[in-house]
């Protein structure tokens, strides 16, 4: 298991940028991907963008052209959030795979953006 600590959440206006932070720590050699999900109330947890080891990103359609997930090859992963609308309001929980499967997840950080 590895374990992972967030931060950066917080309110922002409609039209504002956030950075997430991820540091991993623990079995963190085992980590094949990293990325980040989120969930906002009343709906299931949804995957917003993941980077893999090799530097390969997936990002949900919804955050295209505003969000860029990064690392920094030292374990631990950033989600750049810009043009930030109010249905991007969510708990964002960071996520570490290994090749077999889930590993970690954070603690979550709330984003609020309000309109």
């Amino acid at each position: 298991q590895v374990q992972l600590v967030e931060s950066g959440g917080g309110l922002v206006q409609a039209g504002g940028s956030l950075r997430l932070s991820c540091a991993a720590s623990g079995s963190s050699g085992s980590i094949n991907a990293m990325g980040w999900y989120r969930q906002a109330p009343g709906k299931q947890r949804e995957l917003v963008a993941v980077i893999s080891s090799g530097g390969r990103t997936n990002y949900a359609d919804s955050v295209k052209g505003r969000f860029t997930i990064r690392d920094n090859a030292k374990n631990t992963v950033y989600l750049q959030m810009n043009s930030l609308k109010p249905e991007d309001t969510a708990i964002y929980y960071c996520n570490a795979k290994s090749v077999f499967g889930n590993i970690g997840w954070g603690q979550g950080t709330q984003v609020t953006v309000s309109s």
